[in-house]
């Protein structure tokens, strides 16, 4: 069953509560885009954390510019009725923050982190402004969530 979320506080906390994947949209120092999907956890709805090796592209552009666009489509609802939250948000790897990621993936049925082996880090986005799309095709409105 499809459901409809409506642009606003609400409509944002839920996408952000209820989604599992957020798209990073990065770039290097030339400004050559990327984006990559990745597995997330949020800290309320201005910090999310995921998880990825610092020698992949979007960790690469991170590294040399910390400014990305993130957004977190909610892929339930049917053809038409799509709604998501765009965000823009800085982000680095993060010395704290693995306890939110772990929680966040034993409540989904992920398994416990206790801590990072091999190449992996956790990152952090601080986001600094949020966005829904309003009455009309690709019309941004202002959310806080």
């Amino acid at each position: 069953m499809s459901r409809v979320v409506a642009p606003g506080p609400e409509g944002a906390r839920a996408i952000i509560d209820d989604g599992r994947y957020m798209t990073l949209a990065t770039a290097d120092a030339a400004g050559v885009p990327w984006a990559s999907p990745v597995w997330y956890a949020p800290r309320g709805y201005s910090e999310l954390f995921w998880v990825s090796d610092p020698n992949a592209r979007h960790s690469r552009n991170l590294a040399e510019r910390p400014q990305l666009s993130i957004v977190i489509f909610d892929s339930t609802v049917a053809p038409n009725h799509g709604q998501a939250v765009y965000m823009e948000a800085e982000a680095a790897q993060a010395a704290d923050g693995l306890e939110v990621f772990s929680a966040r993936s034993v409540a989904q049925g992920l398994g416990e982190w206790k801590d990072l082996s091999g190449p992996l880090r956790l990152y952090r986005a601080v986001v600094s402004e949020h966005w829904m799309l309003g009455e009309g095709r690709d019309k941004r409105i202002p959310v806080t969530p």
